[in-house]
């Protein structure tokens, strides 16, 4: 009798934030994850910094601009924290359906934000909490940055899943380290693909889904790349000049799921298109996209490449505790 593999259901979110509302992401979160659980899926993936949304300010104006018009404390407000009544309203969710979440969002802690993903088991346990490891050019205005230890792929029920988020894609050496620890599921997050379009192709849909696709092809493994709407409402807060209205457009969700060979396994739809796209996944078929090629194993030549990964966690503060200090007696007579 041969091994059974994994087979179970997984959904992608396509769908506009609560944007700048901490409370009302939050509540749409959970009806996602309830609707994404009533139609018998296993795992649910959000996109990137899905609450309270993406801050696309940083894209549209100066740093002063984004402080006059209110849009860095308002972010910083609406920012998750774990251990708060918000997180907890989600993994609550997660249990009650019995789903696996995976959620990106916009983590506070202390006075830093990080872009994090928070994958959370069917029990409502945490079983990974990770930061991007650089935030992508004008993001390190919001956002610190993660560091080796959030590198990692995990053990679950329904196999070995790894996150990534948005460009970290296009990092080699990052999909390397996930490739060599046998990630079978990844989850790539998406903002949404329609800034600056046009004129700037490398942010464009075309470019960012082949991005997707390739790492599906390369690391042998199924990639869940959950992507976010823009609403017209969102527009229209973020842009107060013709000139801004000419950077963003409505639209550019284009989330999707990709098997071990590229193959598309979701639905078309429109980049406006709100809602959850789903796919079933056969962990069974990654042996035969690996036989092929495994770029972390027989397909790999480490006489001649390898790769250098530290996995400690960065402290900023190392407490330490100072040895007590030893006293010698002196030679000889003690003189009065």
């Amino acid at each position: 009798m041969g091994i059974r593999h994994p087979k179970f259901k997984a959904a992608v979110v396509q769908a506009g934030p609560a944007f700048l509302d901490l409370d009302g992401g939050v509540e749409l979160a959970v009806s996602l994850i309830a609707e994404a659980a009533a139609e018998g899926a296993q795992l649910i993936a959000f996109p990137e910094t899905w609450i309270p949304g993406y801050p696309w300010h940083t894209w549209l104006g100066s740093p002063a601009w984004a402080i006059e018009k209110g849009f860095v404390q308002r972010y910083f407000d609406n920012a998750l924290q774990h251990r708060s009544a918000q997180a907890d309203r989600i993994s609550g969710a997660a249990a009650e359906h019995n789903i696996m979440v995976s959620l990106g969002f916009a983590e506070r802690d202390g006075g830093t934000l990080y872009i994090a993903q928070w994958l959370i088991g069917p029990d409502g346990q945490s079983i990974s909490r990770r930061r991007k490891l650089k935030p992508t050019h004008v993001e390190r205005t919001v956002f610190g940055e993660g560091d080796g230890s959030d590198l990692s792929v995990h053990d679950t029920a329904l196999g070995r899943i790894g996150s990534l988020c948005c460009w970290e894609h296009l990092q080699p050496l990052s999909k390397y380290a996930m490739y060599a620890q046998n990630e079978q599921i990844h989850i790539g997050a998406w903002p949404s693909f329609s800034l600056y379009q046009p004129f700037a192709n490398a942010l464009s849909p075309e470019v960012n889904i082949a991005v997707s696709r390739v790492y599906a092809v390369e690391g042998q493994c199924f990639f869940l790349a959950p992507c976010a709407t823009i609403s017209n409402a969102m527009i229209e807060t973020l842009c107060d000049t013709p000139e801004k209205h000419g950077l963003i457009r409505a639209g550019g969700g284009h989330a999707a799921i990709y098997g071990p060979d590229g193959s598309l396994l979701t639905p078309t739809v429109a980049d406006t298109y709100e809602g959850l796209l789903y796919a079933e996944l056969d962990l069974g078929v990654i042996s035969i996209a690996k036989s092929a090629a495994d770029p972390a194993g027989h397909y790999s030549r480490p006489d001649v490449t390898r790769l250098l990964l530290n996995r400690t966690p960065s402290k900023r503060v190392q407490n330490m505790v100072l040895p007590l200090e030893t006293v010698t007696e002196p030679e000889g007579p003690v003189q009065p």
